[in-house]
């Protein structure tokens, strides 16, 4: 149930919703050509993204990505050319570790293939929960948001900042944590997804719509 002081705002979040329903749908059909064309080299840039992006700006970390593989034959660099790129990233000696590591866990026969080893998963789940204990770098969070974005994640949450913000002003959580254990972070996902049924609105879509009401743009 949706408590009552909220339906006001429910009722402005549809509103809005339908003023940018097609752009959400534009925006996550980009993510999931990803994977229905198999499209590794994209999905290793976002695989990068996700690594960087934890108390990162986004937009910041993305154009690190773009200068990295621009420069660089990604499955090549060294940590050093990496970490020459991520100006202005926050901890960038431990991501370019992690990003260095990452590349170099999926290169099989000189080439990059996540997506291939993604594909043999039968959920996102549990597909999250194996780049969880293998990627370095890569907590709940940040394994779902690599998922959703190379169209891998339709159903599970990115509880970044935006998010738990939004869940809180709903009445979906009573507070933000300071810690999101697996437990914890599974729990709050669940409560969002049923609010999502309950209001109407996909899961992913309640994602990114949050995002375009924060910061007023459909971006990652």
């Amino acid at each position: 149930m949706i408590n009552n002081r909220c339906v006001v705002g429910v009722e402005w979040l549809r509103q809005n919703y339908i003023d940018c329903r097609d752009r959400i749908k534009g925006r996550l059909h980009e993510f999931k050509t990803i994977a229905i064309e198999r499209d590794e080299e994209r999905a290793l840039c976002e695989l990068i993204f996700c690594l960087l992006t934890p108390q990162s700006k986004a937009k910041l970390c993305w154009r690190a990505v773009e200068s990295i593989c621009k420069k660089y034959n990604t499955l090549q660099c060294s940590r050093s050319e990496i970490l020459g790129e991520l100006y202005g990233v926050r901890f960038r000696y431990k991501k370019s570790i992690y990003v260095y590591e990452a590349i170099r866990r999926f290169i099989d026969n000189g080439e990059f293939r996540i997506i291939e080893r993604l594909a043999d998963f039968n959920s996102a789940e549990s597909a999250r929960d194996w780049l969880v204990t293998n990627i370095k770098g890569l907590g709940y969070k940040e394994a779902s948001h690599f998922l959703r974005n190379i169209g891998m994640g339709d159903d599970i949450a990115i509880l970044d900042r935006h998010i738990l913000r939004n869940l809180m002003r709903y009445g979906v959580i009573d507070s933000i944590p300071t810690y999101l254990s697996k437990k914890r972070y599974i729990d709050i996902e669940d409560k969002m997804r049923l609010f999502s049924k309950n209001i109407g609105i996909p899961m992913s879509h309640l994602d990114l719509l949050f995002w375009y009401i924060e910061t007023g743009e459909l971006f990652k």
